[in-house]
């Protein structure tokens, strides 16, 4: 259900400010934002897997709080993320 790790290394590096960058806000967004699709397609096809339903409540709330504090401290970067993300319509 995880992102691999090399997928994971990719999205670090596309989203990274500079060289090395990989706790960013944008980062730690980006990759949340690959873990819940990742749940989501798996939650397409085990509906009852109660389990991945509240992992994937716990880490949308993360993301929300993520994208509040980009919003409130740097509005340029955050309307960047969600229009690269597609989470916004």
């Amino acid at each position: 259900m995880a992102i691999s790790n090399e997928k994971r290394t990719q999205i670090m590096t596309d989203f990274a400010r500079h060289e090395g960058d990989t706790g960013s806000t944008e980062v730690q967004i980006a990759v949340l934002t690959a873990d819940i699709n990742e749940l989501n397609d798996h939650l397409r096809t085990h509906k009852k897997d109660f389990s991945a339903q509240r992992g994937l409540m716990k880490k949308i709330g993360h993301r929300r709080n993520l994208l509040a504090y980009l919003r409130k401290n740097d509005v340029q970067s955050y309307r960047e993320l969600i229009k690269r993300l597609g989470l916004r319509r």
